[in-house]
């Protein structure tokens, strides 16, 4: 792989202390199933961790950046979650094709308490790698095509780079073409 910015990469499953659990648990149960060679991580400053810093202090270009938000959907007093994957150049279509595939009467941000406690991340590196089985994990197809991208790793002190095609073959992935609109 390509290097990116300044980031000093490794392969992930190399390094699990820079992976939240869920993140290296996966990566684990998938080997042999998912190419999980394909997958890299860079330690990071916590402090920059945030998509805008991150790429201004590691030279990484926002398109080169793909962002992992959870939606909470609700309908009939049942919330459903999923997780949608994005450029960093554009915002995910909360109210528009997630709420749709949700089946969700509404739709928007989970709030950070359930975020983090829903997934086991930190909130600000939450990634589609390790996410719970029944989410549907919607990545935008400009995140597929983009070559290698910058994701979270779970934690704020580091990233993850992957192919974008490779997040498309994790379980639960499903790629629709306009998730991500314009910021």
């Amino acid at each position: 792989m390509r290097p990116i910015g300044t980031l000093h990469l490794q392969p992930a499953l190399d390094r699990p202390d820079l992976l939240a659990p869920p993140v290296a648990e996966a990566l684990r149960a998938w080997h042999g199933k998912v190419d999980t060679s394909q997958f890299q991580v860079a330690e990071i400053d916590p402090n920059v961790a945030d998509t805008a810093a991150f790429c201004a202090t590691y030279d990484v270009p926002l398109d080169q950046s793909a962002n992992c938000v959870i939606i909470a959907g609700r309908r009939g007093g049942e919330t459903r979650y999923a997780a949608c994957v994005v450029l960093a150049t554009t915002r995910a279509d909360v109210n528009g094709l997630t709420r749709r595939r949700l089946e969700a009467r509404k739709a928007s941000f989970a709030p950070m308490e359930s975020a983090v406690s829903e997934t086991g991340m930190e909130y600000g590196g939450i990634t589609p790698v390790g996410l719970p089985e029944t989410w549907p994990i919607l990545v935008d197809a400009k995140v597929a095509e983009a070559g290698p991208v910058v994701i979270g790793s779970g934690l704020r002190r580091s990233k993850l780079v992957v192919p974008g095609e490779v997040l498309t073959t994790i379980p639960g992935a499903e790629v629709h073409d306009g998730l991500g609109i314009p910021a």
